[in-house]
């Protein structure tokens, strides 16, 4: 009998590195459009926290979410650091906001690690997994399961008006 190995595959290769409080983030370059600074963001009403409303780039609506509420983490000023990163999710554009961004990481697969489980109720599912470079460990995130499939909706019809 062969032991089936029910790793969830994270693939090696380049990611966006970002810092959310003292966390270090990755996300799979590929779903990364643009880096741009903090802009006026128009608040959009009966939204969550976290949707902290539109932006226009270049003539296109772009939600935009603060990664840190999202997370459940304290609100922070923004800062010279703070950007957004503009990401594809199932073919929409989104901004996220972030404290700041680190660089470009090539994780091979042997550095990366399965996301550990937190018990029942936790749900790490958005997480692909840890990644262990120069010394550091960076949380790899699926930036299509970051929201919900709910959320997305949402963020589908604020960008559609």
């Amino acid at each position: 009998m062969v032991a089936v190995e029910t790793r969830k595959e994270t693939t090696e290769g380049k990611f966006l590195t970002f810092v959310l409080g003292k966390e270090v983030y990755g996300i799979e370059i590929l779903k990364v459009r643009e880096i741009i600074g903090v802009m006026a963001i128009t608040t959009v009403p009966q939204t969550p926290d976290y949707m902290k409303g539109v932006i226009n780039l270049r003539g296109k609506v772009i939600p935009v979410i603060d990664l840190r509420l999202k997370f459940s983490m304290p609100e922070e000023e923004h800062t010279q650091e703070t950007c957004v990163i503009v990401v594809e999710v199932s073919r929409s554009l989104i901004g996220i906001i972030v404290d700041s961004v680190s660089e470009v990481l090539d994780i091979r697969s042997e550095e990366i690690e399965d996301t550990p489980n937190f018990g029942h109720g936790i749900d790490t599912n958005f997480i692909e997994g840890l990644g262990k470079t120069k010394g550091k460990i960076i949380i790899l995130l699926d930036i299509e399961k970051v929201l919900s499939t709910e959320e997305m909706e949402m963020v589908e019809q604020i960008a559609a008006k």
